[in-house]
């Protein structure tokens, strides 16, 4: 089979995707939640952004203990996101802009409140008793979200297996009726004309037989070791996949802890059961294991994740590629800068979108949304957050404790997106169900509209430049200067083609050096995240008008965004440092430039 034949096949490698968390995406019945009628209306804002598919966070009936991860039925729409006929709408209009449409598949667990756990716990004579994991007496594991993995039923005079929330019991998987049941779900929306699934802790749904005492000294994750890639993992997702074949859709599964030699044996050969896999490691890059163990900021382990994956995936299977999703804080406050907002979200778009895979964009990330700070851990939702902030460094100062839930908390994910500078952040016409950032008067969708600079049309320019070339979707990956610490250096390659994407992680300017085969090349310059000259003028605050504005009086002292004398004299510093830069040569703060080359 040709490479092409091969490409178009499997369609997905050429696409992007836009996921949509949708409690928190558009409001379009005015009760202050997120909906279906929401994202309608904005399927078209959607397609101008240059993506070709949706991936729908959970959208099933759902007593939000996880906010959807805890199904109650898997074959409807939650009352709060519409019906069915709205999700049919949604999807008939989807397809006709030519976005496919992917399911998150959430099968590890269910709901405590599901009519299988409702029936399960009632004895072990029914036909639903093995649906679930049951013991007279529980082994030592931990939970990942609350305490430990197992919870006493005072109806069935058992405990049952809760590696996340207690209101998430782990299914069965082993029970063949349990699988069935699966398939079922999976058919159900494939029917109905979706295009695939995103599939959630897939490689946690196999046990370890006997299930075994974990390792004592390790908080949280002690019993991983006998539930992740577990002994049947790869026969179950196998019955799953011949589901998959009998339609045009793709699989792409979620594998905490996965190294990148783990995922091969889910991608390839004869094991093959997923198109992609969702890695963390290079969500890592300024904690360990968790954002709640927070490290400073190392460019030098982003880029050693990445290009681990990009090589040994290299002709063998395919990445998928993403900074943000539903899980984690947002990424301009972990690696990039809230000061250098417009700069750093820029440069953070073209670090991940130019390596080779299937790009993620999450809700609010094409406009650089940030991380909110509630002043009360009350004000938080989220179950991991609150379990972190009452089980971890009791000792520590209030203030401490709740700085750790700034930097990790999923909540900072679940902000209503921000639409405009009208109340609400345009997200309602009504209080919304959660916290708006307070920064939207800023940071929206509509002033970014009309900014040709902003990290949105930013965002536009870098899927529109990927979908262009072949090389930037399927050519050879190579990294320079894997040391440097300020510096993150790339290259595409298909046949005498080649992009150099250069990106500065600094908020100082910075010397780069182009690798030696570049040198006397004439290469163009396709994309930068700054004005060049002639634009600058257009778009940019001269110095001398800062300082016009100084010294007439023009500016007071305020807590107004964009406004008072110590935000001027930011802008003065950044126009400073900004001048020195291009005077000398240098990288202006968080700068990115990607160049063609066409090579004899």
């Amino acid at each position: 089979m040709s490479n092409e034949k091969v490409r178009e096949k499997d369609w997905y490698k050429r696409m992007a995707f836009y996921q949509i968390w949708v409690r928190s995406f558009a409001d379009g019945n005015g009760d202050g939640i997120g909906d279906l009628y929401g994202v309608y209306d904005k399927l078209e804002y959607v397609k101008k952004l240059g993506v070709d598919g949706i991936w729908f966070s959970p959208l099933y009936p759902s007593p939000n203990a996880d906010y959807g991860y805890d199904i109650s039925d898997y074959k409807d729409i939650h009352p709060d996101y519409g019906t069915l006929d709205q999700f049919k709408k949604v999807l008939h209009r989807a397809h006709e802009l030519g976005l496919k449409v992917i399911m998150d598949l959430v099968v590890n667990h269910t709901s405590d409140e599901h009519p299988w756990f409702k029936e399960s716990r009632k004895g072990r004579d029914n036909p639903y008793s093995d649906y679930y994991i049951w013991r007279d007496e529980p082994n030592n594991w931990d939970s990942l979200f609350e305490g430990k993995a197992w919870e006493y039923d005072e109806e069935r005079g058992q405990y049952y297996l809760h590696i996340f929330a207690k209101k998430q019991p782990d299914l069965n998987m082993d029970n063949p009726k349990v699988r069935e049941e699966v398939k079922s779900i999976m058919r159900f929306w494939l029917d109905m004309g979706v295009d695939g699934f995103r599939e959630d802790v897939i490689n946690f749904i196999s046990k370890k037989e006997g299930l075994p005492n974990g390792i004592p000294f390790l908080p949280a994750v002690n019993g991983m070791p006998f539930y992740k890639d577990g002994p049947h993992i790869h026969e179950y997702l196998a019955e799953f996949r011949e589901v998959c074949k009998e339609y045009d859709c793709f699989q792409i599964g979620e594998g905490p802890m996965t190294t990148v030699n783990s995922a091969l044996k889910y991608l390839t050969g004869d094991n093959k059961s997923l198109d992609m896999m969702i890695s963390f490691d290079h969500m890592m890059a300024d904690c360990v294991y968790t954002e709640y163990i927070h490290r400073p900021f190392s460019l030098v382990k982003l880029k050693k994740a990445f290009t681990k994956w990009q090589t040994t995936l290299a002709g063998k299977a395919w990445n998928s590629l993403y900074l943000e999703n539903h899980d984690h804080p947002r990424v301009i406050s972990r690696y990039g800068s809230e000061y250098y907002h417009r700069e750093s979200g820029t440069m953070l778009a073209a670090c991940y979108l130019f390596l080779q895979g299937t790009p993620f964009i999450y809700q609010g990330q094409e406009i650089g949304m940030t991380n909110i700070r509630l002043n009360s851990i009350d004000k938080y939702i989220d179950v991991s957050s609150k379990t972190n902030y009452n089980t971890y460094h009791l000792k520590e100062s209030i203030e401490k404790r709740l700085r750790r839930i700034h930097l990790s908390s999923r909540d900072s994910a679940r902000t209503p997106v921000q639409w405009s500078d009208s109340k609400y952040a345009g997200f309602s016409k009504v209080k919304p169900w959660f916290y708006v950032n307070p920064n939207y008067r800023k940071i929206n969708v509509a002033s970014q509209e009309k900014d040709e600079f902003s990290i949105l049309n930013f965002y536009r320019k870098c899927l529109a430049l990927r979908k262009s070339s072949k090389a930037l979707l399927y050519g050879d990956y190579k990294e320079y200067n894997p040391k440097d610490v300020n510096i993150y250096m790339y290259e595409r390659t298909l046949g005498n083609v080649s992009y150099l994407i250069v990106c500065s992680f600094s908020r100082l300017p910075v010397k780069v050096s182009i690798p030696d085969k570049y040198i006397g090349k004439k290469g163009q310059l396709m994309l930068c995240n700054y004005p060049d000259r002639r634009q600058y003028m257009r778009y940019g605050t001269g110095f001398s008008e800062l300082v016009k504005k100084l010294g007439n009086g023009a500016v007071a002292k305020t807590d107004a965004p964009d406004q008072g004398v110590d935000n001027v004299l930011q802008d003065l510093m950044r126009s400073e440092l900004c001048t020195y830069a291009v005077r000398h040569g240098m990288y202006r703060p968080y700068e990115t430039r990607i160049y063609r080359f066409k090579m004899s």
